[in-house]
């Protein structure tokens, strides 16, 4: 495993906070696409939204997206932590074990990124990307 990541969701400001993180934290924003730019079907009040950004400085490294519309974002439920993996056998391993007595909330499929990628919530509540980046 590479590394853990924070990923924050917010509800339609997630450029507006990117904005305050870069200016706050002298970063950069990496990588933003909207859902409108992304490769399935989207309803055309999320166009503009964030999908996924990152957010970079030095060691820090966040994620971040807009909550889909009509999914509600609450404090609490709007961080989850991502997971980089190296390998495929990694991510059905970890996949597997959290399964278990957590639930799924997206299974391990195949990306249009490129990526092999769940969402798990685990046994206590908390929410889980795990994303293994293919080459």
């Amino acid at each position: 495993m590479k590394q853990a990541i924070p990923y924050l969701v917010f509800d339609g400001k997630a450029k507006e906070a990117l904005a305050f993180y870069k200016e706050i934290f002298d970063g950069e924003i990496t990588d933003m696409q909207t859902f409108g730019q992304a490769d399935f079907p989207t309803p055309p009040e999320a166009d503009d939204r964030v999908m996924h950004a990152r957010f970079k400085k030095g060691n820090l490294l966040l994620m971040t997206s807009d909550g889909f519309p009509g999914q509600e974002v609450i404090a609490g439920n709007n961080i989850s932590l991502t997971l980089e993996f190296d390998s495929e056998q990694e991510i059905q391993n970890i996949y597997h074990k959290l399964s278990e007595n957590g639930s799924v909330l997206m299974e391990l499929q195949d990306t249009f990124w490129g990526a092999k990628y769940a969402k798990m919530k685990d046994q206590f509540g908390i929410t889980w990307d795990l994303n293994h980046q293919k080459a």
